[in-house]
């Protein structure tokens, strides 16, 4: 039975080759924000997919400086090979800070609400719909995106339903002992609340000149406004996520009740199956390595279905 699965797999995966090969990818700017578009050939007007990445100045295909598994690059190919366009772009800082954006002290959250909604314009009246699709930190600024432009559908991937400062000190108390984490709990909690640490604990490196974008950032809340999303909505996570807890999807479901959820017990943060933390550590920097199929499948499958644009 192994074997014919295995040449099912194949014959699937020479299956697609061709769509893949036909996708054309177009580099284009929008403002000082450079993209790649990324459309099925022969489609006529198909749906098309802005694609937010995660944390920070994360690039087009969901590269950071450090960490490399090309989380939407591997995703934008899998949605032209059935029949989806894209758009994903480099997050401000990403590929260099450009003086377009300004300083990078004036930096706040908002301004990457502001970007993919001018990304949102570009798209508009080109396909046949706009589907949000945000990855981590990607799904807050899809949620307040979705807030403040119309779209059709909004889709959140390995997304929080905590502040991200909050979803950090949940994280650094897995790996601080007690008596690091107090003054850095403290350090988060007043960086949220809009005043200046100086000096910062070791264990939170962040320039006093930065923390009020930082801030920003860590005090944006996604429940509040993702309860006023009336468009279709599906939500993602997976079991072998250690950012991001099954609480967070949980909650993101309470808010939004009407919602499509998926629960993949072999997913990770960066969207692929992984059977251990060997595997799951490595996946982080293996852009070959593939997506979860069933993620794929839901994704593409809840863009292309029929119902309310």
């Amino acid at each position: 039975m192994r074997s014919v699965a295995i040449r099912c797999a194949l014959v699937l995966a020479l299956a697609l080759l061709p769509s893949l090969a036909r996708a054309e990818e177009s580099a284009i700017r929008v403002g000082a924000l450079d993209a790649v578009l990324t459309t099925p050939a022969g489609v006529e007007r198909p749906p098309v997919a802005l694609l937010i990445a995660g944390s920070g100045s994360t690039d087009r295909d969901g590269n950071g400086p450090q960490l490399k598994p090309a989380t939407l690059k591997k995703l934008a190919e899998q949605l032209a090979a059935r029949g989806i366009a894209s758009l994903r772009y480099d997050k401000r800082g990403a590929r260099g800070w450009k003086a377009e954006f300004g300083r990078p002290e004036d930096f706040r959250f908002k301004d990457y609400v502001g970007d993919a909604a001018a990304l949102v314009d570009f798209l508009r009246g080109k396909f046949a719909r706009i589907v949000l699709v945000g990855h981590s930190e990607g799904g807050l600024v899809a949620i307040l995106t979705a807030r403040r432009t119309p779209v059709d559908r909004l889709v959140l991937l390995a997304a929080a339903a905590r502040r991200q400062g909050d979803l950090l000190k949940a994280q650094l108390e897995r790996k601080l002992p007690a008596a690091k984490m107090e003054p850095v709990a403290k350090a988060i909690d007043a960086i949220m609340a809009g005043q200046i640490v100086d000096p910062t604990p070791p264990e939170l490196p962040i320039a006093p000149a930065m923390q009020p974008g930082i801030g920003s950032a860590f005090a944006e809340d996604p429940i509040d406004p993702l309860k006023q999303i009336t468009i279709p909505i599906l939500i993602v996570g997976g079991a072998r996520d250690h950012q991001v807890a099954r609480l967070d999807m949980v909650a993101l479901a309470a808010a939004a009740p009407a919602a499509k959820t998926l629960w993949l017990p072999e997913m990770n943060h960066v969207l692929v199956d992984v059977a251990n933390e060997d595997e799951n550590l490595a996946s982080y920097n293996d852009p070959d390595r593939p997506l979860d199929p069933d993620l794929v499948e839901a994704v593409a499958g809840f863009i292309t279905a029929a119902g309310p644009r």
